[in-house]
């Protein structure tokens, strides 16, 4: 967060909560940080009504009595934007968690003020413009190696332009030092250190949008085949508790083919964020050996914390994303989860006495969300080389009782895109990922279509229609199931039911814990799923010959392909043709049958 110079204008006149009502305050704009009280608590401007200003405070405001002065700051809450994101835990107003841990010890001291940034450590800067180049916003001015994974790349701010008067040579730099100064049409001189300031509330510009037909290969087979979601793209993650929203994210962020992972945990469980806190610097990225957090930025805002912080978290995260988008990169952001920032939303209007909507949440519930998640896409950049970059937003939502007709999962699904409806039967059966493969839908998939086709094989689009329909035809059976018991059913529906059983625990189940079934390429997914479908075609082929159902369902390459899974990557291929191969050759003399 941005320290700005503060000012004491007001006083506090009421308290209700985390919302604090001052007087005196004219002059005062909307969305302005003030400092409360004699601790000079961060808050926000959220109404104003003549010299009145209503402002939500981000930290505790126990121990506030009126007539406490109340400090304007003319700013927005900002962020710093600069080298040292990466690797950083932060707060819901992206103050340091470790430092403040070095300064204040396991509980966060109110008023507490520490720089986004570390603007004491050196930066190794390699320039790539020279003194009387043309450049504007978004322009690229040099190069830090950040991490061994990810290059800084530092811009011309969004709103600037002009001619290099200078730029600081190759060397050792802190942020604050001067890395260029732009001369303007107007004769000015503009000094730019190595990082800028911007608001979370206000979105960073881009050139265009591109279209979202490329997916984010995610390595989890019930998303990749079945619910693809598109770089640039909205998601979902509905579920009641326990049916593994968070793992979920997990598994995105280790696995998805993003360059930078930012994850928000908005309002979660301190046990559960402390997990996260903990594992995330031990995971290695599977793309390139190094540790994971070379490419994360980790948001840490639990349920503990100040109820008004969790929508500051949202808005600092996904500028964050933004930020990385305009170098270039490709962004996955994750955020956990979304109905929590919209509980505090409720708790801080029901302060504010604002006319209730459904359920109590505020009217202007739909909007916020809608805001959040139009700040995604697959666009082209600013700058004069526009690069393609983009943000994948992923956010969980945690309707009480798994209840998904409630405002927030109803309101999420109007925006979103992809739906992955995490099911407490499934998860209650220990399926996992216990998405419902059924309930579930991507719209992105007449736009990735194509890709599948080229990428991966031109078969791969019909085999997804192919087990899908197998898995809506087995849900219509297990209904007759229930009722008349499985002998009931003839022979052919019978294969329908095996053939859905190993869709269901030979392609759909997914170890995250095991090493070679936690990431699965979309070759190894093809191939598995071809295994699958081949060998329901060679079974009906087999029972129309005069082979009995049961014993073709008792053999050994039934064992074979529920192994699949954990075969290494580098020997998939081989031997799953050559599975294929064997089932291929099956014939009914192989089960004691006379060939009709």
């Amino acid at each position: 967060m941005t320290i700005a110079n503060s000012e004491q204008t007001g006083y506090i006149e009421r308290i209700s909560g985390p919302v604090v009502q001052a007087s005196k305050m004219l002059g005062a704009k909307l969305y302005d940080v003030a400092r409360i009280g004699e601790e000079k608590l961060v808050g926000e401007i959220i109404r104003l009504t003549g010299d009145l200003a209503t402002i939500q405070v981000y930290e505790s405001t126990d121990g506030l009595t009126p007539g406490e002065p109340v400090y304007r700051t003319n700013a927005p809450l900002s962020v710093e934007l600069g080298p040292g994101l990466i690797r950083q835990i932060f707060d819901g107003i992206q103050r340091p968690l470790p430092v403040i841990r070095e300064m204040s010890g396991d509980f966060i001291e109110r008023g507490i003020e520490i720089p986004g940034l570390d603007h004491k450590k050196l930066w190794d800067f390699a320039p790539s413009v020279k003194v009387g180049d043309k450049v504007i916003g978004g322009d690229i001015l040099g190069e830090i190696p950040e991490t061994p994974t990810v290059d800084f790349k530092l811009m011309v701010p969004p709103n600037l332009n002009g001619k290099i008067d200078f730029i600081a040579q190759r060397g050792d730099y802190n942020i604050d030092d001067t890395a260029a100064t732009l001369l303007t049409a107007d004769g000015d001189k503009i000094d730019l250190k190595f990082y800028h300031n911007w608001p979370v509330r206000k979105p960073r510009p881009y050139h265009s949008r591109l279209p979202s037909n490329v997916p984010l290969i995610t390595g989890q087979r019930i998303f990749d085949t079945f619910a693809p979601i598109a770089k640039g793209g909205t998601g979902a993650i509905p579920g009641g508790f326990g049916t593994g929203k968070t793992v979920s994210q997990h598994q995105l962020a280790k696995w998805s083919d993003a360059k930078i992972v930012v994850y928000v945990g908005c309002g979660e469980r301190g046990n559960e964020m402390t997990d996260v806190l903990r594992e995330f610097p031990r995971l290695v990225d599977p793309y390139t050996g190094g540790p994971l957090m070379d490419r994360t930025v980790l948001i840490a805002n639990t349920s503990n914390m100040p109820v008004a912080a969790r929508e500051a978290s949202v808005y600092t995260g996904i500028t964050l994303a933004e930020f990385f988008r305009d170098m270039g990169y490709d962004v996955a952001m994750m955020a956990d989860s979304t109905s929590r920032w919209a509980e505090a939303m409720r708790e801080i209007s029901g302060r504010l006495e604002e006319m209730p909507g459904e359920e109590s949440f505020p009217a202007y519930l739909s909007s916020r969300i809608a805001q959040y998640y139009e700040r995604a896409g697959r666009v082209l950049t600013i700058g004069s080389k526009q690069r393609e970059a983009s943000i994948t937003v992923v956010g969980a939502v945690s309707p009480p009782g798994g209840d998904f007709s409630e405002p927030v999962t109803q309101n999420t699904l109007r925006i979103v895109k992809v739906f992955w409806a995490l099911s407490k039967e499934l998860a209650s059966r220990r399926h996992f990922p216990a998405i419902d493969y059924l309930l579930s839908y991507t719209l992105y998939w007449s736009a990735l279509e194509d890709y599948y086709a080229q990428n991966v094989h031109t078969e791969f689009p019909e085999l997804r229609s192919d087990a899908l329909a197998l898995l809506q035809k087995d849900k219509e059976l297990q209904d007759i199931v229930a009722l008349v018991g499985p002998d009931a059913l003839p022979p052919s529906e019978k294969i329908i039911l095996e053939t859905a059983r190993m869709l269901k625990e030979d392609f759909l189940q997914q170890n995250a814990f095991h090493e070679s079934d936690s990431f699965c390429s979309l070759e190894k997914q093809y191939l598995m799923l071809k295994t699958i479908l081949r060998f329901h075609e060679k079974a009906e082929d087999l029972y129309r010959r005069g082979t009995n159902v049961a014993e073709i369902f008792e053999s050994d390459l039934v064992v074979r392909i529920a192994r699949m899974k954990y075969i290494e990557r580098s020997d998939v291929e081989t031997s799953l043709n050559e599975l294929m191969k064997e089932i291929d050759g099956l014939t009914p003399q192989n089960f004691g049958v006379e060939d009709i």
